[in-house]
C-alpha cells in the first residue's frame, strides 16, 4: 500500500509540473509570436472599462496565465501607466481569458499528446527560424499540457478508493463554503487556477466529485488564483495594491452571487452539457466560462463603485504618472510648424519636471534606504523614457517640414534638451543602483562623506531646477546662475575626491565604499554638465 500511494503521489505531482510547465511554454510561444505588445495592447485598449475587459482577455489568451496579465496590470498601475479603473477592466478581462486553458483541455486529445511533444521538439531542434521555433513551442507546450493531465488522471484514480477522500467530497457536498475554501487553498498553493481547474477536470470526469460538488471548488480556484497579483503587490504602490485588491473582491462577490444561485446554476450546466453533449472537462470548461462571464457583465457598469472601495480599504496617497504626452497633437506639424514647436517644449518642460522628482526620489532613496523612493525613482524614469521617444518622433516629424532658418536652429536645441534631460534621469537610475549596491553588500560610507554627499545632491537638484526653470521662461539670469552653480559642482567634485583619498589613506574607508562614493559624486557632476547644456542653449552660447 505504501508503494501504490507513493507511485499515486509522483505521478500527480510529476503531472502537475509538466502541465505547469506546459503552460508556460505555451504562453511564451505565444507571447513571442504575436510580439511583446502587451503594453501596447493595454495603452490602447483600455480608455473605458469594456475596452479594458477586451484587452485583459486578449493578453490572457496570449500568455495563457490569469495571474500573469494582474501582474503586468498591477505593475503598469505601480509604473502609473494605468488608471486604477483602467486596470479593472483589464482585471475583469484576465479573469475570461483564463478560460480558454480549460476549453482546450476539454478537447479530449491526450492519447495524442506524445506525438505533439515529439513534434513540437522537431520544430524547436531542426530548425532555425524563429517564427517555426516560436509554433514550436507553442505545440511544444501543448502536448506537455495534456501529458500531464494523463499523469495526474492516472494519480487520481486510486482516490476511489479511497475512504478520507470520499469523506472529504461529501463534506463538500453538504457545504459550499468548504468547496470553496478547498479550491481558494489549493490555488493559492499551485498559484494556478488552470492547473487547479485541470485536476478538477480531470476529478469530475473520473466520477470522483458530482457537479454541485465541483463547482463551489470552481469557485474557489478563481478567488486563489489573486494571491499572486496580491504577492506581487506588497512594497509597491498604493494604486498596485489597490489593483490587487479589486481582483481579489471581484472574485469574491461573483463566488458569493454564484453559491446563493448555486441550485439554478448547477442546473443550467446540467442543461448545457445535455443539449451540447459536453463530455464531462468540457462541461467544467463551460461552467467556467459561463462563471467569468456571467460575473463580468454583472459588475462591469459598478466598476467605479469597486474603485471607491478598494481605495476607501487601502487609504494612502495614490502616485500617478501622466507618461503619455500632453502636448503633442500632431495636428500642429500640419497647421504651424512654429506652434508645433512651442507645443514640444511644453512637453519637454513637463518631461523636465519629471527628471528633478526623480533626482529627489533617488535623493530619499539614499538618505532612508526605503525602497518606496526607489520604486517611484524608477516609474519617473520609465515616464522619462517613454516622454523621450514620443518627444523625439514628434520633433523628427517637425523636422521634415520646411522650417525656417530660426524654426530649425529651435528645433536643434529642443532635440538637445531632450536628450539632455533624459540622460539627468539616466544618472539619477545609476545612483539608485548604486545605492542598492550598497546595500546588498552592505558597505559602509562614512558619516562625513554622507554629508557631503548630501549637500552635493542639494545643490545639483538646485541647479537642474533652475536650468528647466531658465528653459521654461528663457531667463537670462537663472541661466547665469546655473552655469555658476554648475562650477561649483565642478569644484566640489574635485574636493570631494581629494577627500575621499585622505580617507582611503587613513583607513577611514574601504575600497567597495570608495567605489559607491566616488560613481555617486561623478553621476551628480554630470547631472550638473547636462544642466549647465540647458542653460546655454537661453544664453545663446551653445553650438547649434
Amino acid at each position: 500500500m505504501v508503494i501504490n500511494i507513493q507511485e499515486t503521489l509522483f505521478q500527480f505531482l510529476g503531472g502537475l509540473a509538466i502541465f505547469l510547465y506546459g503552460i508556460k511554454q505555451m504562453g511564451d510561444g505565444l507571447q513571442e509570436s504575436a510580439g511583446d505588445r502587451l503594453r501596447e495592447i493595454l495603452n490602447r485598449f483600455t480608455t473605458n472599462p469594456l475596452l479594458g475587459v477586451l484587452a485583459g482577455i486578449l493578453i490572457t489568451v496570449l500568455i495563457q496565465s490569469s495571474s500573469g496579465t494582474t501582474v503586468i496590470t498591477v505593475g503598469l498601475v505601480s509604473a502609473g501607466f494605468l488608471t486604477l479603473k483602467q486596470a479593472i477592466g483589464v482585471i475583469m478581462g484576465a479573469n475570461i481569458g483564463t478560460t480558454v486553458t480549460a476549453f482546450i483541455i476539454g478537447i479530449d486529445i491526450g492519447d495524442y499528446s506524445l506525438p505533439i511533444l515529439a513534434l513540437g521538439t522537431m520544430l524547436i531542434i531542426f530548425f532555425k527560424n524563429k517564427k517555426v521555433n516560436n509554433l514550436g513551442q507553442i505545440t511544444f507546450g501543448l502536448g506537455a499540457l495534456f501529458y500531464g493531465l494523463e499523469l495526474m488522471d492516472s494519480g487520481m484514480k486510486p482516490f476511489h478508493n479511497l475512504e478520507s477522500f470520499h469523506d472529504l467530497t461529501l463534506n463538500m457536498a453538504s457545504s459550499p463554503i468548504l468547496g470553496v475554501a478547498v479550491g481558494t487553498i489549493f490555488t493559492m498553493i499551485v498559484q494556478s487556477s488552470s492547473a487547479t481547474i485541470g485536476v478538477l477536470q480531470g476529478l469530475f470526469a473520473e466520477g470522483l466529485l458530482d457537479l454541485p460538488t465541483a463547482l463551489p471548488v470552481l469557485f474557489g480556484d478563481n478567488i486563489g488564483t489573486t494571491i499572486t497579483a496580491v504577492l506581487a503587490s506588497i512594497g509597491a504602490s498604493v494604486a498596485a495594491r489597490r489593483a490587487a485588491a479589486t481582483h481579489v473582491l471581484f472574485n469574491i462577490i461573483g463566488t458569493v452571487i454564484f453559491l446563493v444561485l448555486l441550485p439554478l446554476y448547477t442546473n443550467f450546466i446540467l442543461f448545457l452539457q445535455e443539449a451540447l453533449h459536453l463530455n464531462p472537462q468540457m462541461t467544467i470548461a463551460f461552467a467556467h466560462g459561463t462563471f467569468t462571464v456571467t460575473n463580468t457583465i454583472i459588475q462591469l457598469p459598478f466598476v467605479a463603485v469597486l474603485a471607491m472601495i478598494v481605495t476607501k480599504l487601502i487609504p494612502g496617497e495614490d502616485l500617478y504618472i501622466k507618461y503619455k504626452p500632453k502636448y503633442l497633437d500632431p495636428i500642429f506639424i500640419e497647421q504651424s510648424s512654429s506652434i508645433a514647436l512651442s507645443q514640444a517644449k511644453e512637453e519637454i518642460i513637463r518631461m523636465g519636471q519629471y527628471a528633478i522628482s526623480e533626482m529627489e526620489a533617488t535623493h530619499e532613496y539614499f538618505k532612508t534606504k526605503h525602497q518606496k523612493h526607489a520604486i517611484t525613482a524608477s516609474q519617473l524614469e520609465e515616464a522619462l523614457n517613454n516622454l523621450d521617444q514620443k518627444i523625439t518622433d514628434y520633433l523628427v516629424n517637425v523636422g521634415a517640414k520646411q522650417l525656417t532658418w530660426a524654426e530649425s536652429e529651435r528645433h536643434t536645441t529642443l532635440m538637445d534638451a531632450v536628450r539632455d534631460i533624459e540622460r539627468i534621469g539616466d544618472h539619477a537610475e545609476n545612483i539608485c543602483e548604486l545605492v542598492e549596491y550598497q546595500q546588498a553588500n552592505k558597505v559602509l560610507i562614512t558619516d562625513q562623506a554622507v554629508a557631503d554627499l548630501d549637500e552635493m545632491f542639494k545643490l545639483t537638484i538646485e541647479t537642474v531646477t533652475k536650468a528647466i526653470r531658465a528653459l521654461d521662461s528663457n531667463d537670462m539670469d537663472l541661466a547665469r546662475e546655473v552655469a555658476e552653480q554648475e562650477d561649483r559642482i565642478d569644484k566640489m567634485e574635485r574636493k570631494l575626491r581629494k577627500q575621499h583619498i585622505l580617507r582611503l589613506n587613513e583607513g577611514k574607508c574601504t575600497g567597495q565604499a570608495g567605489i559607491v562614493y566616488v560613481d555617486i559624486i561623478s553621476n551628480l557632476e554630470r547631472m550638473g554638465d547636462h544642466a549647465v547644456n540647458l542653460a546655454e542653449t537661453v544664453l545663446g552660447i551653445r553650438d547649434l
